[in-house]
């Protein structure tokens, strides 16, 4: 009498269920994809969908990068990046923690304070990872209802549970780009359990006109659960090396190095960093052609009665209308790139009917916004 052979063993039905149900972070369409998929080519198409600085990188990086390829045979070593980042901020390097992006400083934080049995608050219609984070962990999401697309404060301190390990606060907000402001914020960290970190995700910080800007710094004297994230992705223009920073009480750094892996910085990324940092005229221009590019995009959204979510990072979130209440945001979304035109469809975001777009050359604001008027018209 044969016997049926048992099914061979799988050793992903044995990883954390947790794990086995996470979905991947989506990003943007790469422009070498979309090429192959539409038969494009590639210096025709505009990308505006991954938040990246259309200036590119700053000739001092790029200066940097290229006096440091000899090096690479060493391993990196983050100390001057990190003494650089004191002298510029007036912060001592103990408060310091490096990261590959500052989305590898937030899995840190994760990694030091979320397990099973832990829970985490974040707003809807925050940054992807902040949910990623926290179920790679196993500990539970605490998803607070957004406010005007933003973040409600208020709802979000009531939400704390006595499990709570972590609350995430982006500002301005990835995909919206709404912006709380300095008092808002510091009433919150005071009205905070101590033990409860509050991890205060400024990505977009550079970008913020004179009159939004506040001193976050300050407040981590008084608040030693306070973490502040930033980036050399975004308006620094270093993207692709992926470089980002913690600035946290010691104790807490000393625990995100702990599970922070060793020369998680490359070589290019330190040297690079180092020499953005005091680019100003590069930071300026970037700044300037920001604010240029956001009022260009957002005088044609009202010439076509389109609304649009007013943003302080360096991308607008537009809403595409409803036709006889069915919505086309997505269908808007693949027109633009049958046109060569890249933009962040946000439905996963709890927007259906909304697309990022990232602010562009003057030119590729151009072309996206006649390829939108097109789709528009057409769908």
């Amino acid at each position: 009498m044969s016997t049926v052979p048992p099914p061979p063993a799988d050793p992903c039905e044995r990883a954390p269920a947790y794990v086995r149900g996470i979905a991947p972070y989506q990003p943007g369409k790469p422009i070498s994809e979309l090429a192959r998929e539409m038969g494009l080519d590639e210096a025709r198409i505009v990308k505006l969908a991954s938040n990246e600085n259309p200036l590119g990188l700053s000739p001092r990086a790029r200066a940097a990068i290229e006096a440091a390829l000899p090096e690479l045979a060493r391993y990196p070593d983050g100390f001057d990046l990190a003494k650089a980042l004191s002298g510029k901020l007036g912060i001592p390097m103990d408060h310091i923690v490096l990261g590959n992006g500052s989305n590898d400083v937030l899995e840190l934080v994760g990694g030091a304070f979320l397990a099973p049995g832990c829970s985490a608050v974040y707003s809807q219609h925050a940054f992807a990872v902040y949910p990623l984070a926290t179920q790679a962990r196993g500990a539970r999401g605490i998803v607070v209802p957004a406010r005007q697309h933003g973040h409600d404060l208020a709802a979000m301190r009531a939400a704390i549970a006595p499990e709570t390990r972590v609350v995430f606060v982006a500002n301005p907000n990835n995909p919206t780009g709404t912006l709380l402001t300095g008092g808002e914020l510091e009433a919150f960290l005071r009205a905070v359990p101590g033990d409860v970190v509050v991890v205060l995700d400024e990505a977009y910080n550079e970008y913020l006109p004179a009159a939004a800007r506040y001193d976050s710094l300050q407040w981590l004297a008084r608040h030693r659960n306070l973490v502040i994230t930033r980036t050399f992705s975004k308006a620094y223009g270093l993207a692709g090396l992926r470089v980002g920073y913690a600035l946290c009480d010691p104790s807490v750094a000393d625990l995100l190095n702990r599970v922070r892996q060793p020369f998680n910085v490359n070589n290019l990324a330190l040297v690079a960093a180092i020499a953005a940092l005091d680019d100003e005229p590069f930071l300026r221009a970037s700044r300037e052609l920001n604010q240029a590019g956001m009022a260009q995009l957002t005088a044609a959204f009202a010439r076509l009665g389109l609304a649009w979510i007013p943003s302080f990072a360096n991308f607008v979130t537009v809403e595409i209308p409803r036709r006889d209440g069915a919505s086309r945001a997505g269908a808007v979304y693949q027109r633009l790139l049958r046109a060569g035109v890249i933009v962040r469809p946000v439905a996963g975001y709890a927007l259906p009917d909304h697309l990022r777009v990232t602010i562009g050359l003057p030119e590729e604001n151009e072309r996206f916004l006649a390829a939108l008027a097109a789709a528009l018209g057409a769908s």
